[in-house]
C-alpha cells in the first residue's frame, strides 16, 4: 500500500492497463489496509490516507463507464475464541478502512479472500454501516475430499448464506488453493445455487500455481482463460474476472470472447 503515497503514478498505471484491457471493474490497490494489518509493519496511521488514496487512483484510471471496488481484505488474525478480537472491535477496524475507502470515491466495496464467514459477515455489517454502496463478498476455496470449503472448513453453500444473512448484494468466490480450471467451473455451479437470486461472482486464478526455481508461476494461457470465462458465464455467473496469475493479457482475452458470444 506505500506505493499509493510513494508511486502513485505506477499504481494508476497497473489500474490503466486493466482497464485498457476491458476490465470494467478496478479493485483499489488496499488489500492488507486494515488498521490491524499496516500496525504490524508501523504504519497504522497510515490507514484513512492510504486507503482514500488506493480509491482516488483507482477512480482516475476507471475514467466515468468503470466502477470501482473498495478492497476490504481479511483482517490478519481470528476473532474470538480462536483469537484475541472480539465482534465489535472487528466491526470498527472494518468500517475504519472501509470510511476511507467511500471517501476517496469506490463505487463498491468488495470483501474478499474470505476464509471466515463470520469475518466476511461482519465485514458486510460495517459496509453497510457507513454507506449504501452496494457490497460484494467473495471467498477463497479449497477442494477437500472431493468437495469446497474455505480454510476453515466451510462448505459453499453456508459461506454463502452468512454473507446473505449479514445484507451482502453480490456473492461469489475470488482465488482458491490449488485449483484448476475445471474445478472453477465446478464451484461456479455451486456459488450459483447458493447464491439464488443474489448476483453471482467468480475471479478465478489462472489455474493452479507450480513451484519454479523462478517463484510461483501460474501456467494457464489467455486462451484458456477465456474458454474458462464462457464456461462460468454458462454456469450463470453475472461478474467474471480473475485473481492470481491473471495479467491484463488474461482479462482481454477474457474480454474479448465474452463480448463476442453475447
Amino acid at each position: 500500500m506505500r506505493w499509493n503515497e510513494e508511486r502513485p503514478a505506477d499504481v494508476e498505471a497497473v489500474h490503466s492497463a486493466y482497464v485498457q484491457a476491458g476490465c470494467r471493474l478496478i479493485t483499489t490497490n488496499s488489500f492488507g489496509g486494515t488498521r490491524s494489518m499496516l500496525e504490524r509493519h508501523g504504519f497504522g496511521d497510515r490507514v484513512l490516507d492510504w486507503n482514500r488514496r488506493a480509491a482516488a487512483l483507482a477512480r482516475s484510471a476507471a475514467g466515468a463507464n468503470g466502477w470501482v471496488l473498495g478492497d476490504v481484505g481479511p483482517f490478519g488474525d481470528f476473532l474470538e475464541p480462536l483469537g484475541d478480537t472480539t465482534e465489535e472491535q472487528l466491526l470498527e477496524i472494518f468500517r475504519e478502512q472501509i470510511g476511507a475507502l467511500v471517501e476517496g470515491g469506490a463505487d463498491a466495496i468488495l470483501v474478499e479472500t474470505m476464509s471466515d464467514p463470520a469475518e466476511a459477515a461482519l465485514g458486510v455489517r460495517a459496509a453497510k454501516s457507513v454507506s449504501a454502496l452496494p457490497v460484494i463478498v467473495t471467498f477463497a476455496f479449497q477442494k477437500s475430499a472431493g468437495e469446497f470449503r474455505t480454510m476453515m472448513g466451510t462448505p459453499t453453500h453456508e459461506a454463502i448464506a452468512a454473507v446473505l444473512k449479514a445484507g451482502a448484494d453480490i456473492v461469489g468466490a475470488n482465488c482458491g488453493t490449488d485449483l484448476s480450471l475445471d474445478d472453477y467451473a465446478a464451484l461456479a455451479k455451486e456459488l450459483k445455487a447458493a447464491a439464488g437470486t443474489a448476483p453471482a461472482i467468480l475471479q478465478p486464478n489462472a489455474g493452479a500455481p507450480k513451484n519454479t526455481p523462478d517463484g510461483i508461476r501460474y501456467d494457464a494461457t489467455p486462451e484458456e482463460m477465456a474458454a474458462a470465462a464462457l464456461g462460468l458465464r454458462e454456469a450463470g455467473i453475472s461478474i467474471i474476472g480473475g485473481c492470481c496469475g491473471t495479467s491484463p493479457a488474461h482479462l482481454a482475452a477474457m474480454a474479448r470472447t465474452i463480448e463476442a458470444n453475447k
